[in-house]
């Protein structure tokens, strides 16, 4: 599809302008890129391409928020729609890993990487919120993780397990859709991005760490240590990708 290599080779260049690393992509079905390879985790907070992916990922959301008003058929809206998650599953990971390094405190509510401490709510609303979700990133912050996935997820977005063998439960994660999802636990809560080298787990830690880091399934302490687990799969929901696109905003659930 133009529009999504458009978006893609956009992307591509902010990425490599931005990061000093590099990754590589493989066109799969429908317009949908697998990331294959990406560059090592960096250990310093990147407020300024942080910015950046913010400021392109808004233009972008805007350009197909039209693109999707003025398509006529329910195949040209799909198509749309298809584009703009290509773009969140691309730039999502990117926005995470700008945090990493940024300190961990249990009260901390930092803006952007590295301007204070964070917790792990704070950390998970306000790459939501920057993302260009039309959320209150404090409410939906002091949320259990439950609320904060049910905000933008039904009971059927939202699979729990409990008491699970962890590395089985690894091997389950990675058989799941590729893309971006939202992971809850007993007192924790974080992102998962499942791509072809396997999952890994993004979020603010408190357990040995003690900071926001991106870290393999396998070497994933806290998950691991969690008993419940509640995964949900933020890009791959028509509906979170339909209330991105047109700027709706997002009731928090409390309850």
């Amino acid at each position: 599809m133009k529009f999504a290599l458009k978006a893609v080779l956009s992307v591509v260049l902010i990425l490599a302008i931005g990061g000093g690393g590099w990754w590589v992509w493989k066109a799969d079905r429908d317009g949908v890129f697998e990331i294959l390879l990406s560059r090592e985790a960096k250990a310093v907070p990147d407020a300024e391409r942080y910015e950046v992916l913010v400021s392109e990922l808004e233009r972008w959301r805007g350009d197909l928020k039209a693109a999707h008003a003025k398509a006529r058929t329910a195949q040209e809206k799909a198509a749309v729609e298809n584009d703009a998650r290509v773009i969140l599953e691309l730039v999502l990971p990117e926005m995470m890993q700008c945090w990493v390094g940024t300190p961990y405190d249990f009260n901390g509510t930092a803006e952007k990487p590295g301007g204070g401490k964070v917790a792990c709510g704070y950390y998970v609303s306000t790459v939501i919120r920057d993302a260009g979700f039309r959320v209150n990133r404090y409410k939906l912050a002091q949320q259990p993780s439950e609320n904060i996935m049910r905000t933008f997820l039904d009971g059927e977005g939202c699979k729990l397990k409990v008491g699970e063998d962890y590395d089985r439960y690894v091997d389950w994660v990675e058989g799941q859709e590729p893309g971006v999802y939202l992971i809850g636990m007993d007192t924790h809560v974080g992102f998962i991005v499942n791509r072809a080298d396997g999952m890994h787990f993004f979020h603010s830690s408190g357990w040995k760490q003690r900071g926001v880091v991106g870290e393999p399934g396998k070497k994933a302490g806290a998950l691991r240590s969690s008993n419940w687990r509640m995964l949900g799969g933020l890009t791959m929901d028509q509906g979170v990708i339909q209330t991105w696109l047109k700027g709706e905003k997002v009731k928090v659930r409390v309850q």
